[in-house]
């Protein structure tokens, strides 16, 4: 079995590969074989470099953990943006249908314009507010439409939101200007989830793969993938700041010195959603009705049901003894 992995360089990408090289799952499996491929390899922009990429390897299944995601700049570079996010995913999507190959690809809660009340479901409706969302979007429907009669193969899109890992991210942007600053001003009125990419492989690999590494198979369709509860980016600045100090972070302020402001206050190129919950009923009820699920990983079940703070308080943790080691 060949597994193809894109994105190799990204926060998800990196965590996908720590995830499948600790799985017992494969470790004693024959003839698996994984590549990963980074923008070096494989440049998703170009339509002819990902179909020769699909060709050498004949993978029997393609995880695309690659994503254009500078938002602002995506705002005046739209062509790069929707040949990487909707171009490339829909050749993918079409060598799984020609070959019978599982087709996991990931997305965001940018496809949403964050108006709705409560958490949003799979089946609501996308509205993008920018180039970046709109991007994504159409990289959904150009999957939907390449497997919408198809005989062989199958897809999950997984769309989560305010993902962190190993790379740049809001966390590490929030502690080191801890270090630097007095004072911090953080929006207080958008609502998402903090995602781990490291959970975020774990789920999704748990939803394609049994304990014993063969390939499920699952429902095709899209799935919301975020841990439980909510917060907002504030909040999410403040429990950072405060497990960073509580495990011996050196910073120059506490969560009193973290100031609230209205997303009106910090205008962008590109606008964001409001609202980016969205409800992982579809996802947990799946993982459930598989009857193994709890011998992968730490359980997906269970880590679908972990609030959001845990993950960020270990991974914030693991900053800390960096810094003070």
């Amino acid at each position: 079995m060949n597994i193809l992995i894109f994105g190799k360089d990204g926060q998800l990408g990196k965590a996908l590969q720590a995830t499948f090289e600790a799985s017992t799952a494969f470790a004693c499996k024959d003839g698996v074989r994984f590549v990963y491929l980074g923008r070096a390899e494989c440049d998703l922009s170009k339509p002819d470099a990902v179909s020769a990429a699909l060709d050498q390897f004949r993978p029997d299944c393609i995880i695309n953990a690659a994503a254009y995601t500078a938002v602002d700049a995506a705002e005046t570079n739209e062509l790069l943006a929707n040949a990487i996010n909707a171009g490339a995913p829909e050749r993918m999507a079409h060598y799984a249908v020609q070959h019978g190959a599982t087709f996991l690809h990931y997305s965001t809660d940018y496809v949403f314009d964050g108006s709705k009340e409560g958490p949003y479901r799979e089946t609501d409706a996308r509205n993008p507010l920018g180039a970046y969302g709109k991007s994504k979007a159409a990289g959904e429907c150009a999957i939907e439409h390449a497997f919408l009669h198809a005989t062989q193969g199958r897809y999950a899109i997984f769309r989560t939101s305010w993902v962190y890992g190993e790379g740049s991210n809001f966390i590490r942007t929030m502690l080191r200007l801890a270090q630097e600053r007095d004072e911090l001003k953080v929006i207080a009125d958008q609502y998402g989830v903090p995602t781990s990419a490291a959970w975020l492989a774990e789920v999704s690999t748990a939803l394609a793969f049994d304990r014993h590494g063969a390939l499920r198979s699952f429902p095709s369709g899209i799935y919301h993938a975020v841990p439980a509860g909510e917060t907002s980016w504030h909040g999410l600045a403040c429990w950072a700041v405060q497990e960073a100090s509580q495990a011996g972070m050196q910073l120059k302020i506490d969560t009193g010195a973290i100031l609230p402001i209205p997303a009106s206050a910090y205008p962008l190129p590109a606008p964001r959603p409001m609202n980016s919950r969205m409800q992982t009923t579809k996802l947990l009820q799946q993982l459930e009705a598989q009857a193994d699920v709890s011998e992968w990983g730490y359980g997906a079940v269970a880590l679908l049901r972990t609030p959001w703070n845990v993950g960020v308080t270990d991974y914030v943790r693991t900053i800390a003894r960096q810094h003070t080691a």
